[in-house]
């Protein structure tokens, strides 16, 4: 699947970046285009695989490319107000080499949290190609006002986009971890999730095909009506040698080179069980999801029919969804064999229901707070006895 992926803000060009990174890595060729939006200059300086000309600082009239200091509001506004400049960078995009548009966005701070949810209404008005978000919630040890800011944003922006993606940091954090190398590592599980999801059915010409495609239809078709999304993911490193594989041996029945039938079956209908009851990018309950995509990636000696129609069935039962899609992304040189799950239009998450609750509080008390700023103000700079003048 070829994407156009627009980081806005620090997280955003941070993953956005990654993404780049993982694409090299891999060769994966997901990212078709790539654009970084800030409003703080050192944030878009710090990345190191976006182009230059792809980095655009918004906002320079109003914080002097020093950020909005996590206030969202201010962030949608230079959004609006400098939608020109980002498009500018946009008209650059081969549109009609794209599938899709993927704006990617910490909900918690304010450049992104606000200016994400703009650029993708706005991409929506212009564009035919879906617009996707992919959003990711703070830690709930990050602070009342970054949660406040996620519960405003993510309840807009999951109106503009076509679906959005969710990752929750809070479900990731490792205790006694660095900041630094707690969101590196972070970022690491989102491309790796994301880029097997989004590269499924990328076959380069004499490459290996896969006996179930998965291409971007699929992909496109399970994100269809919208509502919020998270991804499985489950691994197991296996001994492949490259020498014997390919889609010859599939046809020739060569035994050294094939695996064995039931094991693999076997190993694929776990890692499908794994990869939707462990650790989702967005913990929820997956019964009640409307729509479901299994991609089982790795070498294709390691990939069976059986096992992907025996996974896509479990899941079917487990979600109680009607639309379950599957089918396998050959990888030949791979040493893994790796089951990623999309759970599209899940509705039963605790956390978002828990971040609207605090949020609320937070709200709650920071009027209250102001409040209180206010008369202690008043009482600290007036004194009834001997009253001043003020200059004007």
């Amino acid at each position: 699947m070829k994407l156009a992926m627009i980081g806005f803000g620090q997280a955003g060009g941070k993953i956005l970046d990654k993404f780049l990174e993982y694409d090299k890595r891999h060769d994966s060729n997901i990212v078709r285009a790539a654009v970084a939006v800030n409003t703080a200059k050192a944030d878009l300086m710090g990345l190191e695989h976006v182009p230059q000309e792809n980095r655009v600082l918004i906002g320079q009239s109003r914080v002097k490319g020093h950020g909005v200091g996590a206030d969202n509001e201010l962030g949608a506004e230079i959004a609006e107000e400098d939608i020109d400049e980002v498009q500018g960078a946009i008209d650059s995009i081969p549109v009609h080499e794209v599938d899709a548009f993927l704006v990617i966005s910490g909900l918690g701070g304010g450049t992104g949290s606000g200016g994400s949810p703009v650029i993708a209404k706005h991409l929506k008005r212009i564009y035919t190609e879906p617009v996707y978000g992919l959003g990711v919630l703070p830690g709930s040890d990050e602070g009342g006002i970054y949660t406040l800011n996620a519960a405003r944003s993510f309840q807009t922006f999951v109106r503009e986009v076509d679906n959005l993606l969710v990752f929750d940091n809070d479900a990731w954090r490792k205790s006694g971890e660095s900041v630094q190398g707690g969101y590196d590592e972070i970022n690491e599980e989102i491309v790796t999730r994301f880029g097997i999801l989004f590269g499924a059915g990328e076959v380069e010409q004499g490459g290996d095909v896969a006996e179930s495609v998965v291409d971007s239809s699929e992909i496109i078709n399970t994100l269809a009506g919208g509502g919020v999304s998270t991804v499985g993911y489950a691994s197991e490193t296996v001994e492949n040698d490259t020498s014997g594989s390919g889609l010859l041996s599939r046809f020739t029945g060569d035994d050294d080179a094939m695996e064995d039938s039931a094991s693999t079956t076997n190993r694929i209908t776990s890692l499908v069980r794994k990869a939707a009851l462990g650790r989702l990018t967005l913990p929820c309950e997956i019964e009640g999801t409307e729509r479901a995509l299994l991609v089982t990636a790795g070498p294709p000696k390691f990939l069976n029919r059986k096992g992907i129609e025996r996974g896509r069935k479990w899941l079917e039962e487990q979600t109680g969804s009607m639309e379950v899609r599957g089918g396998d992304y050959p990888v030949p040189n791979s040493q893994q064999v790796a089951s990623v799950v999309l759970l599209s239009g899940v509705n039963n998450v605790p956390r978002v229901k828990e971040l609207q609750e605090v949020a609320i509080e937070a709200q709650e008390n920071i009027d209250d707070i102001r409040d209180e700023s206010e008369e202690n103000l008043q009482d600290l700079v007036e004194d009834d006895d001997d009253e001043l003048e003020p200059l004007f």
